[in-house]
Protein backbone atom coordinates (compact mmCIF):
# COMPACT_ATOMS: atom_id res chain seq x y z
CA UNK A 1 0.00 0.00 0.00
CA UNK A 2 2.76 2.81 0.79
CA UNK A 3 4.23 2.55 -2.52
CA UNK A 4 0.81 2.66 -4.54
CA UNK A 5 0.55 5.72 -1.77
CA UNK A 6 3.93 7.60 -2.85
CA UNK A 7 2.87 6.88 -6.53
CA UNK A 8 0.08 8.71 -6.67
CA UNK A 9 1.71 11.22 -4.64
CA UNK A 10 4.32 11.92 -7.41
CA UNK A 11 1.89 11.72 -10.31
CA UNK A 12 -0.77 13.61 -9.27
CA UNK A 13 -0.69 16.35 -11.95
CA UNK A 14 -0.88 13.90 -14.43
CA UNK A 15 -3.78 12.25 -12.98
CA UNK A 16 -5.48 15.66 -13.10
CA UNK A 17 -4.96 16.14 -16.62
CA UNK A 18 -5.73 13.03 -17.39
CA UNK A 19 -8.93 14.18 -15.60
CA UNK A 20 -9.23 17.05 -17.58
CA UNK A 21 -8.84 14.84 -21.01
CA UNK A 22 -11.85 13.21 -19.85
CA UNK A 23 -13.90 16.53 -18.75
CA UNK A 24 -13.42 17.78 -22.24
CA UNK A 25 -15.82 15.08 -23.62
CA UNK A 26 -19.22 16.75 -23.13
CA UNK A 27 -20.46 13.44 -22.29
CA UNK A 28 -24.54 14.46 -22.18
CA UNK A 29 -26.84 11.91 -22.19
CA UNK A 30 -29.64 13.58 -22.01
CA UNK A 31 -29.54 15.12 -25.40
CA UNK A 32 -29.34 12.68 -28.38
CA UNK A 33 -27.66 15.24 -29.86
CA UNK A 34 -24.35 14.03 -28.03
CA UNK A 35 -24.89 10.74 -28.41
CA UNK A 36 -21.38 10.17 -30.42
CA UNK A 37 -19.98 11.99 -27.25
CA UNK A 38 -21.22 9.36 -24.71
CA UNK A 39 -19.50 6.73 -26.95
CA UNK A 40 -16.55 8.29 -27.37
CA UNK A 41 -16.07 9.18 -23.48
CA UNK A 42 -16.98 5.54 -22.92
CA UNK A 43 -14.50 4.44 -25.52
CA UNK A 44 -11.55 7.02 -23.62
CA UNK A 45 -12.32 5.90 -20.39
CA UNK A 46 -12.05 1.66 -21.25
CA UNK A 47 -9.23 2.55 -23.63
CA UNK A 48 -8.01 4.65 -19.99
CA UNK A 49 -8.90 1.24 -17.81
CA UNK A 50 -6.79 -0.56 -20.61
CA UNK A 51 -3.37 1.44 -20.43
CA UNK A 52 -3.04 1.13 -16.91
CA UNK A 53 -2.88 -2.12 -16.55
CA UNK A 54 -6.60 -3.61 -16.21
CA UNK A 55 -6.73 -6.95 -17.71
CA UNK A 56 -9.67 -6.81 -18.92
CA UNK A 57 -11.86 -3.65 -20.50
CA UNK A 58 -14.63 -3.04 -22.71
CA UNK A 59 -17.18 -0.96 -23.73
CA UNK A 60 -20.73 -3.03 -24.01
CA UNK A 61 -23.93 -1.60 -25.52
CA UNK A 62 -26.95 -1.34 -24.49
CA UNK A 63 -30.30 -0.26 -25.58
CA UNK A 64 -29.49 2.97 -24.28
CA UNK A 65 -26.17 4.78 -24.06
CA UNK A 66 -23.74 2.02 -23.39
CA UNK A 67 -21.86 0.46 -19.79
CA UNK A 68 -17.88 0.34 -19.57
CA UNK A 69 -17.11 -2.80 -18.09
CA UNK A 70 -13.68 -3.87 -16.44
CA UNK A 71 -11.72 -5.89 -13.99
CA UNK A 72 -9.27 -7.02 -12.78
CA UNK A 73 -8.76 -10.39 -11.03
CA UNK A 74 -5.81 -11.14 -8.86
CA UNK A 75 -6.70 -14.08 -6.59
CA UNK A 76 -10.64 -16.37 -6.14
CA UNK A 77 -9.42 -16.14 -2.71
CA UNK A 78 -8.96 -12.33 -2.22
CA UNK A 79 -12.28 -10.12 -1.89
CA UNK A 80 -13.77 -8.85 -4.54
CA UNK A 81 -15.08 -5.04 -5.18
CA UNK A 82 -17.35 -3.53 -7.79
CA UNK A 83 -16.86 -0.01 -8.29
CA UNK A 84 -19.98 1.52 -9.49
CA UNK A 85 -19.57 5.42 -11.34
CA UNK A 86 -21.11 7.00 -14.56
CA UNK A 87 -19.57 8.91 -17.28
CA UNK A 88 -22.46 10.73 -18.11
CA UNK A 89 -23.00 14.56 -17.08
CA UNK A 90 -26.09 16.65 -17.05
CA UNK A 91 -26.90 19.60 -19.74
CA UNK A 92 -24.25 22.80 -18.90
CA UNK A 93 -27.38 25.10 -19.18
CA UNK A 94 -27.60 28.78 -18.85
CA UNK A 95 -24.48 28.70 -20.40
CA UNK A 96 -24.16 32.29 -19.71
CA UNK A 97 -24.01 31.82 -16.27
CA UNK A 98 -20.81 29.95 -16.70
CA UNK A 99 -17.34 32.15 -15.37
CA UNK A 100 -15.65 29.98 -18.00
CA UNK A 101 -16.80 27.22 -20.37
CA UNK A 102 -17.96 24.03 -19.29
CA UNK A 103 -16.21 22.08 -21.28
CA UNK A 104 -12.90 23.30 -21.29
CA UNK A 105 -11.79 22.69 -17.67
CA UNK A 106 -10.66 25.50 -15.51
CA UNK A 107 -7.94 25.55 -12.22
CA UNK A 108 -8.68 28.31 -9.59
CA UNK A 109 -7.51 28.44 -6.40
CA UNK A 110 -7.34 24.81 -6.16
CA UNK A 111 -10.33 23.51 -7.51
CA UNK A 112 -11.54 22.36 -10.65
CA UNK A 113 -14.28 23.76 -12.83
CA UNK A 114 -15.92 21.83 -15.74
CA UNK A 115 -19.36 19.65 -15.92
CA UNK A 116 -18.88 16.66 -14.75
CA UNK A 117 -15.57 17.49 -12.39
CA UNK A 118 -17.66 16.58 -9.52
CA UNK A 119 -21.01 14.32 -10.65
CA UNK A 120 -19.24 12.08 -11.83
CA UNK A 121 -16.63 11.94 -13.50
CA UNK A 122 -13.70 13.19 -11.22
CA UNK A 123 -15.33 11.06 -8.07
CA UNK A 124 -15.01 8.24 -10.53
CA UNK A 125 -11.96 8.76 -12.22
CA UNK A 126 -10.71 8.36 -8.42
CA UNK A 127 -10.91 4.63 -8.34
CA UNK A 128 -9.30 4.53 -12.05
CA UNK A 129 -5.98 6.53 -10.40
CA UNK A 130 -6.23 4.12 -6.99
CA UNK A 131 -6.02 1.00 -9.55
CA UNK A 132 -3.43 2.67 -11.39
CA UNK A 133 -1.08 3.26 -8.52
CA UNK A 134 -1.27 -0.48 -7.23
CA UNK A 135 -1.24 -1.83 -10.89
CA UNK A 136 1.84 0.55 -11.66
CA UNK A 137 3.85 0.62 -8.35
CA UNK A 138 2.81 -2.79 -6.52
CA UNK A 139 2.42 -5.06 -9.63
CA UNK A 140 -1.17 -5.97 -8.35
CA UNK A 141 -4.05 -4.95 -6.09
CA UNK A 142 -5.01 -6.32 -2.65
CA UNK A 143 -8.46 -6.96 -3.93
CA UNK A 144 -10.19 -7.91 -7.54
CA UNK A 145 -11.45 -4.94 -8.61
CA UNK A 146 -14.75 -4.63 -11.14
CA UNK A 147 -15.90 -1.52 -12.92
CA UNK A 148 -18.81 -1.15 -14.28
CA UNK A 149 -19.20 2.34 -15.18
CA UNK A 150 -22.54 3.76 -16.82
CA UNK A 151 -23.53 6.49 -19.17
CA UNK A 152 -27.37 6.97 -18.44
CA UNK A 153 -26.99 7.80 -14.64
CA UNK A 154 -28.30 11.24 -15.55
CA UNK A 155 -31.57 10.14 -17.70
CA UNK A 156 -32.60 7.45 -14.80
CA UNK A 157 -30.27 4.44 -15.70
CA UNK A 158 -32.77 2.96 -17.46
CA UNK A 159 -30.69 0.05 -19.05
CA UNK A 160 -28.36 -0.43 -15.98
CA UNK A 161 -30.82 -3.42 -14.65
CA UNK A 162 -31.47 -5.34 -17.72
CA UNK A 163 -27.44 -5.22 -18.11
CA UNK A 164 -26.58 -6.41 -14.33
CA UNK A 165 -28.90 -9.32 -15.23
CA UNK A 166 -27.86 -9.88 -18.46
CA UNK A 167 -24.10 -9.93 -16.92
CA UNK A 168 -25.24 -11.62 -13.60
CA UNK A 169 -22.04 -14.33 -14.24
CA UNK A 170 -19.33 -11.14 -14.20
CA UNK A 171 -20.75 -9.74 -11.22
CA UNK A 172 -22.61 -12.03 -8.70
CA UNK A 173 -19.38 -12.52 -7.01
CA UNK A 174 -18.32 -9.66 -6.04
CA UNK A 175 -18.35 -8.97 -1.94
CA UNK A 176 -19.48 -5.39 -1.98
CA UNK A 177 -20.27 -2.05 -4.17
CA UNK A 178 -18.20 0.82 -3.57
CA UNK A 179 -19.06 4.21 -4.58
CA UNK A 180 -18.11 7.79 -4.89
CA UNK A 181 -20.97 9.94 -6.45
CA UNK A 182 -21.92 11.43 -3.02
CA UNK A 183 -20.83 14.11 -0.69
CA UNK A 184 -19.10 14.68 2.73
CA UNK A 185 -21.37 16.39 5.09
CA UNK A 186 -18.79 19.40 5.54
CA UNK A 187 -15.24 20.10 3.97
CA UNK A 188 -13.96 19.85 7.50
CA UNK A 189 -16.62 17.00 8.72
CA UNK A 190 -15.60 14.22 6.49
CA UNK A 191 -18.49 11.14 6.19
CA UNK A 192 -19.63 8.07 5.09
CA UNK A 193 -23.34 8.21 3.42
CA UNK A 194 -25.27 4.67 5.15
CA UNK A 195 -28.83 5.46 3.86
CA UNK A 196 -30.41 6.90 0.97
CA UNK A 197 -34.43 8.56 0.33
CA UNK A 198 -36.46 6.70 -2.82
CA UNK A 199 -38.70 8.27 -5.02
CA UNK A 200 -42.10 8.42 -6.41
CA UNK A 201 -42.56 11.19 -9.30
CA UNK A 202 -45.29 11.81 -10.94
CA UNK A 203 -46.93 14.33 -13.21
CA UNK A 204 -50.54 15.28 -13.24
CA UNK A 205 -52.88 17.30 -15.28
CA UNK A 206 -56.11 19.04 -14.48
CA UNK A 207 -58.99 19.45 -17.11
CA UNK A 208 -61.84 21.54 -17.35
CA UNK A 209 -63.57 22.91 -20.18
CA UNK A 210 -62.62 21.00 -23.92
CA UNK A 211 -60.77 24.40 -25.15
CA UNK A 212 -59.06 27.53 -24.01
CA UNK A 213 -61.64 30.21 -23.65
CA UNK A 214 -62.27 34.12 -23.11
CA UNK A 215 -61.86 34.97 -19.48
CA UNK A 216 -64.32 37.92 -19.59
CA UNK A 217 -66.86 35.80 -21.99
CA UNK A 218 -66.57 32.84 -19.91
CA UNK A 219 -65.54 33.62 -16.28
CA UNK A 220 -67.57 33.55 -13.35
CA UNK A 221 -68.71 30.77 -14.99
CA UNK A 222 -66.32 27.97 -15.84
CA UNK A 223 -63.76 27.00 -13.04
CA UNK A 224 -60.19 27.30 -13.39
CA UNK A 225 -58.32 24.71 -13.54
CA UNK A 226 -55.26 26.95 -13.02
CA UNK A 227 -57.23 27.66 -9.71
CA UNK A 228 -58.13 24.15 -9.01
CA UNK A 229 -54.58 22.80 -9.37
CA UNK A 230 -53.47 25.35 -6.73
CA UNK A 231 -56.54 24.30 -4.51
CA UNK A 232 -55.47 20.96 -4.72
CA UNK A 233 -51.93 21.27 -3.75
CA UNK A 234 -52.36 23.49 -1.06
CA UNK A 235 -54.19 20.27 0.71
CA UNK A 236 -51.06 18.00 0.40
CA UNK A 237 -49.26 19.52 3.15
CA UNK A 238 -51.22 20.43 7.06
CA UNK A 239 -50.40 23.40 9.06
CA UNK A 240 -47.03 21.24 10.37
CA UNK A 241 -45.65 20.44 7.74
CA UNK A 242 -46.67 16.83 7.49
CA UNK A 243 -47.89 15.15 3.96
CA UNK A 244 -52.11 14.53 4.08
CA UNK A 245 -52.04 12.06 2.01
CA UNK A 246 -53.74 9.35 3.33
CA UNK A 247 -51.20 6.24 4.83
CA UNK A 248 -48.17 8.29 3.94
CA UNK A 249 -46.32 7.54 6.83
CA UNK A 250 -47.92 3.85 7.63
CA UNK A 251 -44.84 2.01 6.35
CA UNK A 252 -42.13 4.83 7.47
CA UNK A 253 -39.31 3.26 9.62
CA UNK A 254 -38.60 6.23 12.14
CA UNK A 255 -35.37 7.42 12.79
CA UNK A 256 -34.13 5.99 16.29
CA UNK A 257 -32.75 7.16 19.17
CA UNK A 258 -29.16 6.77 18.27
CA UNK A 259 -29.68 7.79 14.74
CA UNK A 260 -31.15 10.91 16.21
CA UNK A 261 -28.26 11.33 18.73
CA UNK A 262 -26.10 11.31 15.37
CA UNK A 263 -27.36 13.79 14.31
CA UNK A 264 -27.54 16.38 16.78
CA UNK A 265 -23.78 15.65 17.01
CA UNK A 266 -23.13 16.64 13.74
CA UNK A 267 -21.57 20.04 13.01
CA UNK A 268 -24.53 21.52 11.50
CA UNK A 269 -24.27 25.31 11.16
CA UNK A 270 -28.42 26.36 10.43
CA UNK A 271 -27.54 29.90 10.32
CA UNK A 272 -25.21 29.61 7.68
CA UNK A 273 -26.83 27.05 5.80
CA UNK A 274 -30.01 29.46 5.52
CA UNK A 275 -27.49 32.08 4.91
CA UNK A 276 -25.99 30.32 1.76
CA UNK A 277 -29.48 30.07 0.20
CA UNK A 278 -30.55 33.00 0.51
CA UNK A 279 -33.76 32.21 3.43
CA UNK A 280 -34.50 33.67 7.14
CA UNK A 281 -36.46 31.13 8.00
CA UNK A 282 -36.95 27.17 6.93
CA UNK A 283 -40.43 25.31 6.98
CA UNK A 284 -39.96 21.73 7.63
CA UNK A 285 -42.13 18.89 9.58
CA UNK A 286 -42.86 19.70 13.22
CA UNK A 287 -41.10 17.25 15.76
CA UNK A 288 -38.17 16.87 14.20
CA UNK A 289 -34.88 19.28 13.00
CA UNK A 290 -34.11 20.37 10.35
CA UNK A 291 -31.21 18.36 9.88
CA UNK A 292 -33.55 15.55 10.33
CA UNK A 293 -35.91 16.44 7.55
CA UNK A 294 -33.39 16.93 5.28
CA UNK A 295 -32.74 13.44 4.92
CA UNK A 296 -34.10 11.30 7.75
CA UNK A 297 -37.94 11.81 6.87
CA UNK A 298 -40.24 11.66 3.77
CA UNK A 299 -41.12 14.64 1.45
CA UNK A 300 -43.51 16.05 -0.76
CA UNK A 301 -42.36 18.94 -3.22
CA UNK A 302 -43.79 20.54 -6.31
CA UNK A 303 -41.41 20.52 -8.83
CA UNK A 304 -43.20 22.34 -11.63
CA UNK A 305 -46.45 23.87 -12.40
CA UNK A 306 -47.60 25.46 -15.40
CA UNK A 307 -51.06 25.89 -17.96
CA UNK A 308 -52.38 29.00 -19.25
CA UNK A 309 -50.95 31.92 -21.17
CA UNK A 310 -47.18 31.91 -19.66
CA UNK A 311 -45.88 34.94 -22.78
CA UNK A 312 -44.56 38.40 -22.64
CA UNK A 313 -48.17 40.67 -22.21
CA UNK A 314 -51.32 39.85 -21.56
CA UNK A 315 -53.52 37.46 -23.13
CA UNK A 316 -57.13 37.12 -21.07
CA UNK A 317 -57.38 33.23 -21.30
CA UNK A 318 -59.21 30.92 -18.90
CA UNK A 319 -57.29 27.85 -19.87
CA UNK A 320 -58.35 24.20 -20.57
CA UNK A 321 -55.54 22.80 -18.60
CA UNK A 322 -53.27 22.35 -15.73
CA UNK A 323 -50.17 20.31 -15.09
CA UNK A 324 -47.73 20.32 -11.81
CA UNK A 325 -44.64 17.50 -11.22
CA UNK A 326 -44.92 16.02 -7.76
CA UNK A 327 -42.18 14.39 -6.06
CA UNK A 328 -41.96 12.68 -2.90
CA UNK A 329 -38.86 11.33 -1.53
CA UNK A 330 -39.37 8.11 0.58
CA UNK A 331 -37.54 6.73 3.44
CA UNK A 332 -36.85 3.12 4.57
CA UNK A 333 -39.96 0.98 4.47
CA UNK A 334 -41.99 3.15 2.11
CA UNK A 335 -42.77 1.25 -1.45
CA UNK A 336 -43.26 3.68 -4.30
CA UNK A 337 -46.08 1.90 -6.02
CA UNK A 338 -48.06 2.09 -2.48
CA UNK A 339 -47.36 5.80 -2.17
CA UNK A 340 -48.31 6.63 -6.15
CA UNK A 341 -51.35 4.58 -5.36
CA UNK A 342 -52.49 6.24 -2.30
CA UNK A 343 -51.54 9.78 -4.16
CA UNK A 344 -53.83 9.21 -6.90
CA UNK A 345 -56.90 7.78 -4.83
CA UNK A 346 -56.12 11.37 -2.61
CA UNK A 347 -56.13 14.00 -5.60
CA UNK A 348 -59.06 11.93 -7.36
CA UNK A 349 -60.70 12.61 -3.66
CA UNK A 350 -59.53 15.97 -3.75
CA UNK A 351 -60.65 17.17 -7.78
CA UNK A 352 -63.87 18.77 -8.08
CA UNK A 353 -66.56 17.55 -10.31
CA UNK A 354 -65.96 20.33 -12.85
CA UNK A 355 -62.50 18.54 -13.67
CA UNK A 356 -60.87 15.59 -14.35
CA UNK A 357 -57.44 14.25 -12.97
CA UNK A 358 -55.05 12.67 -15.61
CA UNK A 359 -52.60 10.59 -12.98
CA UNK A 360 -48.81 9.54 -14.74
CA UNK A 361 -46.08 7.85 -12.52
CA UNK A 362 -43.06 9.07 -14.11
CA UNK A 363 -40.30 6.82 -12.45
CA UNK A 364 -39.62 5.96 -8.66
CA UNK A 365 -36.48 4.19 -6.62
CA UNK A 366 -36.44 2.79 -3.41
CA UNK A 367 -34.89 3.65 0.09
CA UNK A 368 -32.09 2.45 1.02
CA UNK A 369 -29.78 1.77 4.34
CA UNK A 370 -26.65 0.05 4.87
CA UNK A 371 -25.70 -1.61 8.01
CA UNK A 372 -23.25 0.87 9.19
CA UNK A 373 -21.17 -2.50 10.97
CA UNK A 374 -20.97 -3.75 7.72
CA UNK A 375 -16.96 -5.08 7.65
CA UNK A 376 -16.75 -2.78 3.64
CA UNK A 377 -18.45 0.36 5.49
CA UNK A 378 -15.59 0.11 8.48
CA UNK A 379 -12.80 -0.30 6.36
CA UNK A 380 -14.20 2.61 4.41
CA UNK A 381 -14.48 4.63 7.56
CA UNK A 382 -10.80 3.62 8.61
CA UNK A 383 -9.57 4.92 5.14
CA UNK A 384 -11.26 8.32 5.63
CA UNK A 385 -9.97 8.71 9.35
CA UNK A 386 -6.27 7.97 8.45
CA UNK A 387 -6.60 10.61 5.17
CA UNK A 388 -8.98 13.03 7.58
CA UNK A 389 -6.72 12.95 10.65
CA UNK A 390 -10.73 11.99 12.44
CA UNK A 391 -13.62 9.40 12.40
CA UNK A 392 -16.10 9.73 9.29
CA UNK A 393 -19.70 10.96 10.37
CA UNK A 394 -22.01 7.79 9.55
CA UNK A 395 -24.83 9.84 7.68
CA UNK A 396 -27.99 9.84 5.53
CA UNK A 397 -28.33 11.41 2.54
CA UNK A 398 -31.25 13.03 1.11
CA UNK A 399 -30.74 12.17 -2.61
CA UNK A 400 -31.83 9.08 -4.71
CA UNK A 401 -29.42 6.79 -6.12
CA UNK A 402 -31.49 3.78 -7.25
CA UNK A 403 -28.78 1.48 -9.03
CA UNK A 404 -28.12 0.97 -4.66
CA UNK A 405 -31.15 -0.74 -4.53
CA UNK A 406 -30.86 -2.60 -7.82
CA UNK A 407 -27.24 -3.68 -6.62
CA UNK A 408 -29.20 -5.41 -3.71
CA UNK A 409 -31.93 -6.49 -5.19
CA UNK A 410 -30.36 -8.19 -8.39
CA UNK A 411 -27.11 -9.65 -6.75
CA UNK A 412 -28.07 -9.18 -3.06
CA UNK A 413 -24.69 -7.04 -2.73
CA UNK A 414 -24.56 -3.97 0.18
CA UNK A 415 -23.03 -0.55 -1.26
CA UNK A 416 -20.47 1.49 0.26
CA UNK A 417 -21.12 5.46 -0.51
CA UNK A 418 -17.41 6.88 0.38
CA UNK A 419 -18.18 10.12 -2.20
CA UNK A 420 -16.05 13.45 -1.58
CA UNK A 421 -17.84 15.80 -2.61
CA UNK A 422 -19.85 18.82 -1.33
CA UNK A 423 -23.77 20.44 -1.92
CA UNK A 424 -21.29 23.52 -2.39
CA UNK A 425 -20.24 21.71 -5.76
CA UNK A 426 -22.66 23.11 -7.97
CA UNK A 427 -23.40 19.90 -9.53
CA UNK A 428 -26.42 20.26 -11.91
CA UNK A 429 -25.80 23.87 -11.65
CA UNK A 430 -23.48 26.51 -13.47
CA UNK A 431 -19.57 26.59 -12.31
CA UNK A 432 -19.68 22.60 -11.40
CA UNK A 433 -16.43 22.47 -9.18
CA UNK A 434 -14.50 19.50 -7.17
CA UNK A 435 -11.41 20.72 -4.89
CA UNK A 436 -8.31 19.38 -6.19
CA UNK A 437 -7.27 18.64 -2.56
CA UNK A 438 -10.61 16.22 -1.90
CA UNK A 439 -9.47 14.65 -5.93
CA UNK A 440 -6.34 13.70 -4.02
CA UNK A 441 -7.73 12.41 -0.34
CA UNK A 442 -10.05 10.90 -2.17
CA UNK A 443 -7.76 8.85 -4.49
CA UNK A 444 -5.49 8.20 -1.01
CA UNK A 445 -9.01 6.83 1.00
CA UNK A 446 -9.57 4.49 -2.24
CA UNK A 447 -6.61 2.92 -1.80
CA UNK A 448 -6.18 2.37 1.94
CA UNK A 449 -10.03 1.00 1.70
CA UNK A 450 -9.01 -1.93 -0.97
CA UNK A 451 -6.27 -2.51 1.82
CA UNK A 452 -7.82 -2.23 4.98
CA UNK A 453 -10.71 -4.61 3.47
CA UNK A 454 -8.73 -7.15 2.21
CA UNK A 455 -7.50 -7.51 5.77
CA UNK A 456 -11.04 -7.22 7.36
CA UNK A 457 -12.61 -9.95 5.28
CA UNK A 458 -8.99 -12.11 5.35
CA UNK A 459 -8.36 -11.80 2.06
Amino acid sequence: MQDALSYAETHFDDFVGQLEELLRIPSISTDSQYANEVQRAANWLAEHLASIGVQHAEVIATDGHPVVYAEHMVDDDRPTVLVYGHYDVQPPDPLELWTSPPFEPTRKNGTLYARGACDDKGQMFMHAKAAEAYLQQEGDLPVNLKFVIEGEEETGSKHLVPFIEAHKDRLADADVVLISDTAMFSHDAPSITYGLRGMAYAEITLTGPNRDLHSGIYGGGVENPINALADLISQLHDADHRITIPGFYDAVQDLTADERQTYRELPFDEAAWKDEIGLDAVKHEAGYTLLECLSGRPTLDVNGIWGGYTGEGAKTVLPAKAHAKISMRLVPDQRAADIYDNLEAYLQDLTPPTMTLDFRRLHGGKPVLVDRDHPAMQAAADAVEHVYGQAPHFVRNGGTIPVVADFKDHLGLDSVLMGFGLDSDAIHSPNEHFGLDRFHKGIEAIIRFHATFAERVGG
